[in-house]
């Protein structure tokens, strides 16, 4: 009789304690709803008996608090009451993750994955571990993630980048658009779609997933360049120099946005606008910068200012002599400003003696004939 009454009373000290323990939980739940982590993980910590409960709660508020450490002791203090339970593992193998605690988490996630095999956030995880550790087997981790579960978004973006950087840019687009079925919004794949489709010279492809991450404020100078010159191959001007322009608005000291947009211009013949960003482009440039001046001098060409056309290609030469381009334009340019047909030959062939043998075929086709013609003319006039 007398150890029924101890039995009881022990139940009842039990019942009461656990009552207490989850007033205090309850208390400490107030406290942090109303901002007040530190009263509530002290109001905790005072508790001289805790249970799983207040250890996993107080793990939790330490971890929001970024007392590390403390949370990291709480958690597996629960764990060792309870190894049963998945979920805090892993919350606590997030935690050795983010602390850098490597060796303990490699441990933890490698004991999880093979007892449970077919939990593709647990090999992830271990690959997460693994890449940190700069361990060259992550990927393999990676990859069985996919193989398990296609459509783990976090799985997805490191496969396929991996698989675009290794050149099968048809693998990532695969990749890619298998995890956007479910997250249609995920930046990551988009960018990573549209590299992938750019790289293979998809541009037309390419073109949605850019335009998507600018719907989603994600118009980085990479993603709209990308983007501009999308629109530009795929003979989309007026879009690009939209696209150009934003490039701009985040840095204007971008000289090759600047000869991106003088091309542009001079492609839908709005020749001041051309000349203005090709001017911009000389002035912010270093060296070299005789594609410059050729583009000037190509915006003066085409208003018939040869004059000004002649002297800008003389400008590119002065900066690179072997500009093959520069060469014949300012024999085109001489030819049709300067009185002096010997002179004019003489240019010509200077551009033939250089790259004669080596150049365009048709450049050269254009300079050997006004060779002829000049000789011809120049015979006739003595």
């Amino acid at each position: 009789m007398k150890s029924y009454s101890v039995v009881i009373l022990l139940l009842l000290f039990l019942s009461y304690s656990l009552s207490a323990q989850n007033d205090e939980l309850k208390n400490a739940d107030s406290l942090y709803t109303v901002g007040k982590n530190k009263e509530a993980i002290d109001l905790l910590e005072k508790l001289d008996e805790k249970s799983e409960k207040i250890y996993l709660k107080l793990a939790k508020l330490q971890q929001q608090s970024e007392q590390n450490e403390a949370s990291l002791k709480n958690y597996h203090k629960v764990l060792k009451l309870n190894p049963d339970r998945i979920l805090t593992a892993q919350d606590y193998g997030e935690l050795l993750l983010e602390t850098d605690k490597l060796a303990i988490a490699d441990s933890l996630f490698t004991s999880l994955s093979e007892k449970y095999p077919d939990n593709a956030g647990f090999v992830y995880r271990l690959g997460l571990v693994k890449e940190k550790k700069k361990d060259s087997t992550a990927m393999k981790y990676f990859f069985k993630t996919v193989s398990l579960d296609f459509t783990h978004q976090g799985a997805l973006y490191k496969t396929a980048r991996y698989q675009l950087k290794n050149g099968k840019s048809y693998n990532a687009i695969n990749l890619c658009n298998s995890g956007l079925k479910v997250r249609p919004n995920n930046v990551s794949l988009l960018s990573i779609l549209g590299q992938a489709y750019s790289v293979s010279l998809q541009f037309e492809k390419s073109i949605p997933p850019f335009e998507k991450l600018i719907e989603l404020d994600q118009g980085s100078e990479f993603i709209l360049e990308k983007l501009g010159k999308a629109y530009r191959v795929t003979d989309q001007p007026e879009k690009a120099i939209e696209t150009y322009k934003m490039m701009l608005d985040i840095n204007d000291r971008n000289s090759a946005v600047h000869s991106n947009l003088g091309a542009l211009y001079l492609k839908i013949n709005e020749l001041e606008k051309a000349q203005q960003h090709f001017t911009m482009a000389l002035l912010i440039k270093k060296q070299p910068v005789d594609r410059e001046y050729l583009n000037i001098g190509l915006t003066f060409k085409r208003q018939e200012d040869f004059k000004s056309a002649f002297e800008n290609f003389e400008l590119a030469l002065e900066e690179n002599p072997d500009n093959e381009r520069a060469l014949l334009e300012r024999a085109i340019a001489a030819d049709a400003y300067f009185e002096d047909k010997e002179a004019v030959l003489k240019l010509y062939e200077v551009y033939i003696s250089q790259y004669g043998e080596s150049g365009r075929n048709d450049m050269i086709s254009v300079a050997k004939y006004r060779i002829s013609e000049l000789k011809s003319e120049i015979h006739q006039s003595k």
